[in-house]
């Protein structure tokens, strides 16, 4: 073909590419190795581009299905009895740490409504369970929860009924429900979730956590696509000898880098079907879903395949841009030109000055002024920069490196050779790590403004129970069936009711007051008030005032005629003075004394008037609540669970809090626990990741190692060899990636308004990327063996 007759522009690419692919195919055993390991590689980092391409269809259909079943209370208001309607109660329950979720139904007629996933209601006595719910009743370890239960297992919720398929949840037929304030009537199921605006600091965790789980991948396919590349680039000198010019041999390598791209997106997709399948069999931090949720946006992944081959030609032409590959062999054989920190430095600190700029987080939404490219750009900026700065922080360091055992000079000398490829396959895990340092300072700092506890003082062994009471009789059975139950070692109850405090200037307290208004009373023995209060001196027949710190019981009616010699009206039982005719007024006795409240067993803050029994002339007081503290026998196993079971064979109402039961903002928790999931899977594609890297660097290096062991040198040097090479690097990256990540964290808590950072979050996360690390370097040891084989000095 004469010159003129040359193709130029796309045509020149095309055939270009098209034969770096035949090379890349077709070039014998080292052609398709490499590509292989370049597919494999690639295909890790899709696999988790398109699991993230599939959140938001995974998110939409959970709330789909939550919504589905949701009961709306607004729009049933005034629902009379039908033919469709019925009855329903929430039982919610928890077993060894796992909640679960029930729900009562009572039909009102013959064609009563269905929840999604139920075909047939289930009758009284019955109920209709979710497959992880079976599985647990089924099994030896849940007879105490099927005991609490005690309901015959008739059907079971399809998954449109269920969050995921690891929800424990059940319906149950009940004939006892009647409307009332925790019974309520329905006509259909399905409603709207109503969800809050995102807090401001919340965005910025959440854009931040997008940058820092996807920047490795990034990192990761850049990493892939450069495998082999000393062995690419002798092929294209032998290629420039026989006549191609330098852009020919870049778009040549451009071409075998495309293929094993194009190669690595196949078994991306097929390893992502692959754990489509499994996906509901593994939940990761109490968060799991079913296969059909995984389904990538079909727009995120036409970019993924168009953006991966893409990525992978700009860095195999970025890469060969320092690359001089003439007739005669490859200039990088010789030694490098040194890096240069001045353009590399600049980038982390130009990053963190953007975060500066993007305004405030304020403590409502209103108060935000907060720009989500700027903050992504700037964290970008940031990470970038620290892996840019790797590769010249470990020239700089393995440069200075002199002396030593053999496997230790071994190790430098082939570190001060090729620092690059080394720096390489450890960025990834540096990048996350630095990431995971920042996100961590910034959710330690953050969380005490979104978790509140909920539950005990500080007891691990301690529960309380909270049940209707009908009467004062009611709450001593229940203290009698508590302290019968097995691993229960102690009992204190008390009775909550409350009192009419006249709002006249007389204070007469009688029924001629124009306004009135409630205060608690708490009804107990004396070891049961101190639950609540902090009380010098009790005994039967005493009454205390009791105030809160804040100061809520020290205005209003409650100060005026809520002390000693005050007259209030007591709610009294149906059989009590009011219904035989006595007014049910009460005078504080002047023997009164003013207490401070304590935080009880259940998180809560109770004040009012504290009385013991004998001093109450009513015996049975209006709708009393009972709460009883049970303290339980650490040595009884499931102490818990038997305590929760007599407390629903007491009443199905009961409500049961346990030790440290904390309350959190469900933002907080929903964003919390997808980083979690989202970094678990992250590090385990690093990993994975890592180890392909290391594999392909022993290839490369395969005839060196024969060599060395065909001249005396021991297995064993070789392989403490290895382990230091990939140790220097490993331990630059971390404390790279320890500065940069706490830089990065202070610049993100500035920009929340925190200055208190806990540096403690900074050492599990360095651990376990250098667990990670070590983890891989052990796995790539028996290749390692098999490389040093004799064979190796094989050539072809």
């Amino acid at each position: 073909m004469s010159p003129a007759t040359h193709p130029r522009g796309a045509a020149a690419w095309a055939r270009d590419l098209a034969m770096g692919a035949r090379f890349a195919v077709g070039g014998g055993r080292e052609g398709w190795v490499r590509t292989l390991l370049t597919a494999v590689g690639v295909g890790l980092g899709v696999t988790l581009l398109l699991g993230a391409a599939s959140v938001p269809h995974l998110m939409e259909s959970r709330q789909e299905r939550r919504e589905a079943r949701l009961i709306d209370l607004n729009t049933e208001k005034g629902t009379r009895p039908g033919a469709g309607t019925l009855l329903y109660r929430y039982s919610d329950t928890e077993f060894r740490g796992a909640g679960v979720h029930g729900t009562l139904l009572r039909p009102d007629g013959r064609s009563p409504v269905r929840p999604p996933g139920v075909r047939t209601l289930p009758r009284a006595g019955e109920m209709v369970v979710s497959p992880a719910l079976g599985e647990l009743l089924a099994a030896p370890g849940g007879a105490l929860l099927h005991e609490r239960l005690g309901r015959t297992v008739v059907g079971t919720i399809a998954a449109p009924g269920l969050a995921g398929p690891g929800e424990l949840t059940y319906y149950a037929g009940d004939d006892s429900l009647t409307a009332s304030g925790e019974v309520h009537r329905i006509s259909h199921f399905g409603g709207a979730l109503t969800t809050a605006p995102m807090n401001p600091t919340l965005g910025v965790i959440v854009v931040v956590a997008c940058v820092v789980l996807l920047m490795p991948v990034v990192v990761l396919i850049a990493t892939a696509v450069r495998f082999g590349g000393e062995r690419r680039d002798r092929r294209m000198a032998a290629l420039r000898l026989v006549g191609a010019d330098r852009r020919m041999t870049r778009r040549m390598a451009a071409g075998e880098t495309l293929c094993g791209a194009l190669g690595g997106l196949l078994p991306g997709a097929g390893l992502f079907l692959l754990a489509c399948r499994f996906i509901g069999r593994i939940t990761l931090w109490d968060v799991d879903a079913f296969p059909s949720d995984l389904t990538p946006h079909p727009a995120l992944v036409a970019l993924i395949v168009l953006a991966v081959p893409l990525s992978a030609v700009l860095v195999t032409l970025v890469a060969l841009r320092g690359v001089a590959i003439e007739p005669l062999g490859v200039v990088r054989q010789r030694t490098p030109r040194r890096r240069r920190v001045w353009w590399r430095l600049p980038l982390p600190v130009l990053g963190a000055v953007v975060l500066l700029l993007t305004g405030t987080a304020g403590p409502s939404p209103a108060d935000a002024r907060l720009h989500p490219a700027l903050l992504a750009g700037g964290a970008l900026l940031v990470l970038f920069g620290i892996s840019m700065l790797l590769p010249w922080l470990v020239e700089a360091v393995v440069a200075r490196l002199r002396g030593g055992p053999v496997p230790w000079q071994l190790a430098i000398r082939r570190l001060q050779l090729s620092s690059g490829t080394a720096a390489r396959s450890v960025s990834g895990i540096t990048v996350a790590v630095a990431g995971a340092i920042a996100l961590q300072m910034l959710f330690a700092a953050v969380q005490d403004d979104f978790v509140r506890v909920a539950g005990q003082d500080g007891t691990p062994d301690r529960l309380t129970v909270t049940l209707p009471a009908r009467d004062t009789a009611t709450g001593r059975k229940a203290a009698e069936a508590f302290r019968a139950t097995k691993g229960v070692r102690g009992v204190t109850t008390v009775l909550s009711s409350s009192v009419s405090v006249s709002a006249d200037r007389g204070g007469r307290g009688d029924r001629g007051s124009s306004a009135s208004s409630a205060a608690p009373l708490t009804v107990g023995d004396c070891p049961g008030l101190r639950e609540l209060a902090h009380l010098r001196s009790c005994k039967d027949g005493d009454v205390f005032l009791v105030q809160d710190r804040s100061g809520a019981a020290d205005g209003g009616a409650f100060a005026r005629t809520a002390r000693p010699g005050g007259k209030v009206l007591l709610h009294d039982g149906p059989d009590g003075p009011r219904a035989k005719g006595r007014p049910p007024l009460w005078t504080i006795p002047r023997t009164a004394r003013t207490a401070t409240a304590r935080p009880g067993p259940a998180g809560t803050v109770v004040f009012g008037i504290f009385a013991t029994p004998s001093a109450l002339p009513v015996p049975d007081l209006a709708g009393p609540l009972a709460m009883a503290t049970l303290t339980l026998d650490p040595r009884v196993p499931d102490a818990a669970e038997y305590a929760r079971n007599t407390a629903a064979r007491l009443d199905p109402a009961a409500d049961v809090i346990g030790p440290h039961r904390a309350g959190q903002d469900s933002q907080f928790t929903s964003v919390r626990t997808g980083l979690l999931v989202a970094s678990t899977v992250t590090m385990a594609l690093i990993a994975a990741s890592m180890l392909v890297s290391t594999l392909e660097q022993l290839r490369e290096r395969r005839r060196l190692l024969a060599v060395l062991v065909a001249f005396g040198t021991r297995r064993a040097d070789l392989g403490w060899s290895v382990l230091w090479q990939t140790a220097v690097p490993v331990a630059l990256g971390l404390g790279l990636a320890v500065v940069g990540g706490c830089g990065l964290g202070l610049t993100l808590l500035h920009l929340v308004g925190k200055s208190s950072p806990d540096w403690s979050v900074i050492w599990p996360v360095t651990g376990a990327g250098a667990a990670l690390v070590l983890v891989v370097t052990l796995l790539s040891l028996p290749p390692l063996w098999r490389l040093m084989r004799p064979d190796g000095l094989r050539t072809e």
